[in-house]
């Protein structure tokens, strides 16, 4: 009776051994799993920075508006024919120097 159960007792482990190590065992899915997780993660990530670069790029192909309006507000930057009106406060008329501009020399007309 004894070397029946010592038998069963090896044949339930030697079944065993595939269900945890074997090429589909639960160690081996439990790998995969975080291996998969891991990718999941990192796609997220590149899908979060590729739909950044793919704003970024469709702005400056399409949407000159930031670039005039960033170029207008910080560099006082104006367009040809533009007349560009800049309104001082009293406090802030001394340190400003005069904007306009000087006289052009009269030249003779030539013959």
């Amino acid at each position: 009776m004894r070397l029946i159960t010592l038998g069963l007792a090896f044949l339930l482990l030697l079944i065993q051994y595939p269900l945890w190590l074997g090429k589909g065992g639960w160690l081996r899915v439990k790998d995969f799993e975080m291996q998969v997780d891991a990718a999941h993660k990192k796609n997220a990530e590149l899908l979060a920075r590729n739909a950044k670069l793919d704003s970024e790029v469709r702005d400056l192909k399409d949407g000159t508006g930031a670039v005039e309006e960033r170029a207008r507000y910080e560099l006082s930057m104006i367009k040809q024919n533009e007349i560009f009106v800049q309104i001082v406060g009293k406090d802030q008329a001394a340190a400003l120097a005069p904007l306009a501009p000087k006289p052009a020399a009269s030249t003779p007309p030539h013959p």
